[in-house]
């Protein structure tokens, strides 16, 4: 379900192939990204800047072939909430109470060759550790945990380049913490 109702706002599907070794963690799609049906949807949002340096998956290229780009790459892309009531579209106006988490136990099952799960942003690390984590899965044993620089626009302050050399770490998972 791809659609806002009564103030709720519902994810998207995961981009990811059963290979995937890499797992990228948003927290909820934006206001901009339902508009449009695409993740990161926003112009002004640096992860598609971010991937067209990484892997030539950027925004000047039609969605599907991004989406097909990250694939290829062994990289999925999805959101720690499958829905929440969120006003706009900062990440901070994510009610907790209505927050409602994807089901990550059949997503890791599917997904059995993951090496690194990423956060996009400390809000996304938040979430995951609040609702997902508890759940404890022994599948991820073996799953290394990284927290990157938010993407977002509301988080300009680092350079380009900058997030691009952090976020260099989805191509050779390895190095991180297995901690949440």
């Amino acid at each position: 379900m791809n659609t806002q109702t009564t103030g709720v706002s519902f994810g998207f599907d995961p981009i990811a192939a059963p290979n995937a070794t890499v797992l990228i963690l948003g927290s909820l799609p934006s206001q901009e990204s339902l508009r449009k049906q695409e993740y990161y949807g926003n112009l002004q949002n640096a992860f598609w800047h971010v991937m067209g340096e990484l892997i030539d998956a950027g925004p000047e290229i039609p969605y599907p072939k991004r989406a097909d780009k990250l694939r290829r790459s062994g990289i999925a892309v999805w959101d720690v909430l499958q829905s929440s009531v969120r006003p706009g579209s900062m990440d901070a106006a994510i009610d907790l109470t209505t927050a409602t988490p994807n089901d990550f136990q059949a997503f890791f099952e599917a997904h059995p060759m993951l090496e690194l799960l990423c956060f996009n942003g400390k809000k996304a690390a938040e979430l995951y550790r609040r609702l997902v984590a508890p759940q404890r899965f022994s599948i991820i044993d073996n799953i290394e945990f990284r927290t990157l620089p938010s993407t977002s626009p509301a988080y300009a302050s680092m350079k380009l380049d900058e997030k691009v050399r952090l976020w260099s770490a989805i191509q050779r998972p390895g190095g991180g913490s297995r901690s949440t």
